[in-house]
């Protein structure tokens, strides 16, 4: 029997969450087999249950602390359906909206620039202690300033709609629960003009860096798939709110389009393995062979017609040019399609802070009971689903959550494999540097493992590498 050495990245850092990568090397030190687990398990779906319906929507965001207000509004609006309203006010839908928009920009600029960054500036094989943010502050001072500003100000946007930067309270059954007063409007359009200038400049940071990698970014974990994202409804242009499901296989052919997002489950099934808490989601017609596909901005890149605000509509252009209009499939082009959203969040807070109907004082609407509620929201990681049900007392009975790091499940494992066989097939030592090469395809998807699980206690930032003999010839890490 052949023998086989196992190395374990365990934890992959600079993600939100935890999780590791196991990767089997044969006898001839080639990779057999890599794969991304997801080790501790969530529950949330079992404990939501007996909750009273009003509470799901702060409750569910306790997920995560990075992508809070995605959980906060996808209950939201599935409770919208339970208490009867389809439509909401204008105040209250455009608060969310703008609440939105700040929670994509944040979490776009955090990961790009605090988490990818010191790979795509120094290199993937840096010294570890080099690839973090603060050695991008040390190196331009200017950019990591910046970087900080640009958060801060998608956070302050949250503030004021939700009532707190996290885990806030501002979305409800029906509605919203609050307004914006005329001086934060104010506030947040004094800054406007410099955060589109900075959303400009990292989106050229993320472009310039693709276009001047590209043979490196074109095989970097990188294969043809499937991609799924909401889109607005009748004309098919980029919608991170509201819309209907679109799914197109790698040359751009629809698989199916405009559906409604009540009917997710007859369109998406989830499938289990054995070595993850984490499912598999696939196309039911296609099967779980040839049905997985990916989400997130670079998906939505490639399923949206159009985006409809110009300076982030002339970016996705460009972008689609890089393939002549047919989807994209470089992994790493993910950073560009995160900035190009950057740019169009800003656009759309912009206007949305032009708009009177923030300030208006219909809130809440009200409908006819029903006892079932779906609600689909595009995350900044991509394509969100809140499925309820509900009893005669208000209680929850039934709760089933896909998140967006659930749906790119199948393809970060390809992208894990891929990059193992590339970098560390036929290598007898096995350095950091290469292994951080694997993480690096990770970090691409900028995955939130803490909304796909749940973890208690301390995790070990620690890797172990065997002999041939299953044998520990080396280990490096700390707890975390």
């Amino acid at each position: 029997m052949s023998e086989t050495r196992l190395i374990e990245i365990s934890p992959v850092t600079r993600v939100e969450g935890h999780g590791k990568v196991t990767i089997h090397l044969d006898e001839n030190n080639n990779v057999d087999e890599a794969r991304l687990h997801i080790v501790e398990f969530r529950g949330f779906e079992r404990f939501i249950r007996g909750r009273l319906l009003w509470e799901v929507p702060v409750i569910v965001q306790r997920l995560c602390g990075i992508c809070p207000v995605s959980h906060h509004l996808a209950a939201a609006k599935a409770m919208d359906q339970i208490v009867g309203v389809d439509v909401l006010p204008p105040t209250a839908e455009k608060m969310r909206r703008l609440m939105h928009y700040g929670q994509v920009m944040q979490s776009h600029v955090l990961h790009f620039f605090h988490l990818s960054a010191p790979d795509l500036l120094f290199g993937f094989g840096a010294p570890a202690e080099k690839r973090n943010i603060f050695e991008v502050i040390r190196e331009n001072p200017e950019l990591g300033l910046r970087a900080v500003l640009m958060r801060k100000f998608g956070q302050e946007i949250i503030e004021a709609t939700a009532g707190k930067k996290i885990h806030g309270t501002g979305a409800i059954p029906g509605g919203i629960n609050r307004n914006l007063d005329i001086a934060t409007r104010d506030r947040f359009l004094a800054q406007v003009d410099q955060m589109t200038g900075w959303a400009l400049d990292a989106l050229g940071i993320a472009r310039d860096y693709v276009l001047g990698h590209l043979e490196m970014v074109e095989g970097f974990g990188t294969f043809p798939s499937n991609h799924m994202s909401l889109v607005r409804e009748g004309d098919g242009a980029l919608d991170l709110y509201h819309g209907r499901m679109r799914a197109v296989d790698r040359g751009g052919a629809p698989i199916f389009d405009m559906l409604d997002y009540n009917d997710y489950h007859k369109v998406l099934v989830e499938d289990v393995r054995s070595w993850s808490y984490m499912k598999f989601p696939f196309i039911r017609d296609l099967g779980p062979e040839y049905g997985w596909y990916r989400v997130g901005p670079l998906a939505r890149m490639n399923t949206a017609s159009h985006i409809d605000t110009p300076l982030a509509n002339a970016a996705h252009r460009e972008l689609q040019a890089l393939t002549g209009g047919r989807p994209n499939h470089t992994t790493l082009a993910n950073h560009w399609a995160r900035m190009i959203e950057v740019v169009h969040c800003v656009e759309k807070i912009r206007e949305l802070l032009h708009d009177p109907d923030l300030q208006g004082t219909d809130l809440r609407a009200e409908g006819e009971r029903r006892y079932e509620g779906i609600g689909v929201i595009e995350a900044p990681r991509g394509n969100l689903i809140h499925h309820y049900k509900v009893d005669e007392r208000d209680q929850v009975t039934y709760c089933n959550l896909i998140v967006s790091t659930t749906h790119n499940n199948e393809g970060m494992n390809r992208a894990v494999k891929n990059v193992a066989v590339q970098h560390l097939s036929g290598q007898a030592l096995i350095t950091e540097g290469m292994l951080n090469h694997v993480e690096v395809a990770i970090r691409a998807y900028d995955p939130c493992l803490s909304c796909a699980t749940h973890a208690l206690g301390q995790m070990p930032l620690q890797i172990e590498i065997y002999d041939a003999e299953h044998r520990l010839v080396d280990r490096a890490g700390q707890c975390m």
